[in-house]
């Protein structure tokens, strides 16, 4: 039983994440700051089962400004799963990104080291490849939007302390996480609320764009497997990927099928920064830390669908 930290615990990987953390008989401390980039409404459902159950503490704390290490007090690891996401506002908002990202990582590090962490694990993503993220984790290194700008940054940030004073840490490269409680803002859940209510869907650019998708329960495996094994894992970096590659109009065909409504479509133009094709390379967490996904992509939509219409269905 270990005592841990989560940033971003009312989001949708940090929420998952300290739902399983619990179940396995950790104690976690959730911090989250509600930013608004998409509704406090949204955040807080995904916090609700989490505030009933024993072993578990919130707080909320900007980590740009909040005093961190009573926070990180007596904690075995760090998970920094908090961050501003998405590509395009990042063009427009990048002083958010640059502290959210950046100063808030540099932050939460620097307390990490002071109150003695003996695990950091930072989640970062595949955007830091650039255009293309199709090979392992040394492929080059290219980001194609300020997103992907400072979360490299936040990287490089995490081998500095782990140089200057001995941080263990690991970095987790996530790629395409779907599944229940995905953001409003990404894809898939557009793609789903847009179907059941039959408005129509802009495809960005001709629905080519491929991605490596991860299911959330996959995700969490992976994520649990590095923080379990830091013998195998401190000090390194692991790309965590689903096993299916599929581009946007596969997408929603299987949505179709899957929801029995025929998808309105329409094409706008490219999103500036985005990326053409990602299929994550998984042979090092797979060889290292017995990475596995198991969640097909028909399966992980199905049951994205399933939970979207429940939510619809409570409004």
């Amino acid at each position: 039983m270990a005592h841990v930290v989560v940033t971003g615990a009312a989001g949708f990987v940090g929420s998952h994440l300290c739902e399983r953390l619990l179940a396995e008989g950790d104690t976690v401390v959730g911090v989250d700051a509600f930013i608004p980039y998409y509704p406090r409404a949204v955040k807080e459902r995904n916090l609700a089962g989490l505030l009933k159950t024993p072993g578990f503490t919130f707080y909320e704390a900007d980590l740009r400004s909040a005093g961190l290490e009573p926070l990180l007090e007596g904690a075995d690891i760090v998970f920094h799963t908090a961050a501003m996401a998405g590509l395009l506002k990042s063009w427009r908002q990048f002083n958010e990104y640059m502290t959210c990202n950046v100063l808030a990582t540099q932050r939460l590090l620097e307390a990490a080291v002071n109150v003695g962490v003996r695990h950091f694990l930072h989640c970062s993503t595949s955007s830091v490849y650039g255009r293309f993220a199709t090979g392992d984790e040394n492929a080059p290194l290219a980001p194609v939007s300020p997103y992907g700008v400072t979360k490299l940054a936040a990287e490089h940030l995490c081998r500095a302390y782990g140089e200057k004073d001995g941080l263990r840490f690991t970095i987790l490269r996530l790629f395409s996480v779907y599944g229940p409680r995905q953001r409003p803002d990404m894809g898939y859940h557009i793609f789903i609320r847009k179907l059941l209510a039959g408005e129509t869907i802009v495809v960005d650019g001709d629905g080519t764009d491929s991605r490596s998708n991860t299911y959330i329960a996959d995700c969490i495996e992976g994520l649990l497997l590095a923080a379990r094994q830091p013998e195998k894992s401190a000090g390194e970096t692991f790309n965590i990927g689903g096993g299916e590659e599929v581009n946007v109009l596969q997408v929603l065909a299987m949505l179709e099928e899957l929801s029995g409504r025929k998808a309105r479509i329409e094409h706008g133009p490219p999103r500036p920064g985005d990326q053409r094709r990602t299929a994550a390379d998984i042979t090092k967490a797979r060889t290292l830390l017995g990475y596995n996904p198991k969640t097909r992509i028909i399966d992980g939509l199905a049951a994205q669908l399933a939970w979207q219409r429940e939510q619809l269905s409570m409004l």
